[in-house]
């Protein structure tokens, strides 16, 4: 009787160590933050993940008044110009998606002001470095490099509780960040597939 109880443990044990070891380093690291039930919700200038489409807009106004923010080159852009770790001036534009009229994600788009393709010092490699710092500076460190099989897509991610930061090249002359609420962005994919 403990013989059999005992292989059914080591058994276990050994099937629950082969499935960490399977994850890859981002999905135990999502997988424990998501379990940790911590729920942190700062974005930046006072914005935050759950926050209503109206305080958004009324911060967002305030900035603007105080100068810290302005329209960007699109109806739907705020623009902040970022003070990047490298001296290089980049413009900064955001613009939230909405569920249920809360901030589930925050788009940011960051762009070297002086951006030419043949300057390789703004490049988007450097853009996305440059960038990698900054959120460091505002979240923290512990982001950790992910990419897809082939190498050709390189992302940096970092989670606290629910919130998910990915930094990642978007186009030649852009770096792009993605601010989620977690799992409300993995229940709006489960609806939308089912």
């Amino acid at each position: 009787m403990i013989r059999h109880w005992y292989l059914k443990s080591v058994t276990s044990i050994v099937l629950i160590l082969l499935f960490f070891s399977c994850q890859s380093e981002y999905e135990q690291l999502e997988q424990k933050e998501l379990n940790s039930g911590k729920q942190v919700n700062e974005l930046f200038f006072g914005l935050e993940l759950g926050m209503d489409r109206r305080a958004f807009f009324e911060t967002c106004w305030e900035l603007n008044k105080q100068g810290k923010l302005s329209n960007g080159p699109t109806e739907l852009s705020v623009e902040y110009k970022a003070e990047m770790p490298s001296g290089n001036p980049a413009r900064m534009r955001f613009y939230p998606k909405f569920e249920q009229d809360k901030i589930y994600l925050m788009p940011v788009e960051f762009t070297y002001e002086g951006w030419a393709p043949w300057n390789e010092e703004l490049s988007a490699e450097k853009l996305r470095d440059d960038v990698l710092k900054l959120m460091e500076e505002w979240y923290g460190t512990g982001f950790i490099e992910v990419s897809n099989e082939d190498k050709s897509q390189l992302a940096f991610v970092k989670m606290d509780g629910n919130r998910r930061i990915r930094i990642f090249k978007k186009h030649i002359s852009t770096v792009r960040v993605e601010i989620s609420d977690l799992p409300v962005e993995k229940k709006l994919k489960e609806n939308t597939n089912s």
